[in-house]
């Protein structure tokens, strides 16, 4: 009941927060400058007054903001997000057929930067410890700082530079072969080998800071008493790092984690629109020029949600790795 009571509280904030999100999201673009009237006017090839007026009346911007507002809250309860005028179907449709590509290059990256993150970490962590082999923390946390500081946009280029126009080992663009016909385990080893690229580009940023991260923590579990006191009992060193200082050390890289994926999502959009990767980061940055102003408020809204969610699974995961939580909880109920 109390890990109930615990889930209905998080979850009541989190619908508080996304109805936030999408009101002020929703004033953000109307304040942005452009006119998707306008936009699709001159597209037309007239600039007529008439026109412009007669397509801001179909879209609906010709009504007062509040009342605007009041009808896409109205349909997003229902679960319409309304139609894309320059796609010419319904935004939900849309974001759907897109949301794959992009959760797919979300978890492998995710799995790329948390699993070789922490394994670098601690590495590192027990490099640093044993005074024999401090030059291997040393690279370590060299290359974990070239690589957070390297830009996103600039490691993408030189990945396909490299990889696709020297070496011709991995295709630059796109997530799967063009024409190729490829299905079952033809096409599936034909999408993971244009996601070598992408995911490898969008992960390495996020892969330097678990590292440093882990090897902070870990040195600072390792000098606890409850660690002096299982080596004094004879405990094998492997087992003090994997029982005792890794679990421990791994709670600020869980908490880390549920921000990192909301980060991700953004960081989503420059890596699909390098690799032409046919997610919604890309779908964003193509409405966005094209002041698609229903298919953006759409794609916030999804991705608000996937942040809100991600967040979410990170408390419910925090409580169970930590159970000191749960037992504060419990004694401020009391």
């Amino acid at each position: 009941m109390k890990f109930l009571s615990f889930f209905i509280s998080r979850l009541g904030k989190a619908l508080v927060v996304v109805l936030g999100v999408v009101i002020i999201n929703f004033f953000m673009i109307r304040l942005a400058p452009g006119d998707p009237a306008a936009v699709l006017a001159g597209q037309a090839g007239t600039g007529d007054a008439t026109y412009v007026a007669s397509l801001r009346a179909q879209f609906g911007l010709d009504q007062p903001l509040l009342v605007q507002l009041w009808l896409y809250l109205k349909g997003v309860f229902q679960l319409d997000l309304g139609f894309s005028y320059r796609n010419h179907v319904p935004v939900l449709d849309l974001i759907l057929e897109r949301l794959p590509a992009t959760f797919l290059l979300m978890s492998c990256a995710f799995l790329f930067s948390i699993v070789f993150g922490v394994l670098l970490g601690v590495i590192a962590a027990r490099a640093r410890y044993n005074n024999k082999r401090r030059w291997i923390d040393s690279s370590v946390m060299t290359g974990a700082l070239l690589l957070y500081a390297t830009p996103l946009f600039w490691l993408s280029l030189m990945g396909i530079l490299l990889f696709s126009v020297l070496l011709g080992w991995l295709p630059a663009f796109g997530m799967e072969s063009v024409g190729a016909g490829l299905t079952g385990w033809a096409r599936a080893q034909d999408i993971a080998t244009h996601l070598i690229l992408p995911t490898v580009t969008l992960g390495c940023f996020f892969m330097a800071v678990y590292v440093r991260l882990t090897r902070a923590s870990m040195l600072e579990v390792i000098g606890m008493d409850f660690v002096k006191t299982a080596r004094a009992k004879g405990v094998s060193p492997n087992r003090v790092i994997r029982t005792h200082v890794l679990r421990n050390a791994l709670l600020p890289v869980v908490t880390f984690a549920g921000i990192q994926l909301g980060q991700m999502a953004g960081g989503a959009v420059l890596t699909e629109t390098v690799f032409a990767w046919p997610g919604i980061g890309r779908l964003m940055f193509d409405a966005l020029l094209q002041r698609d102003y229903q298919l953006l408020l759409g794609i916030f809204l999804v991705t608000s949600v996937m942040v809100v969610v991600f967040n979410l699974l990170t408390d419910l995961l925090y409580r169970m790795i930590d159970p000191r939580i749960a037992a504060g909880s419990q004694e401020a109920s009391a």
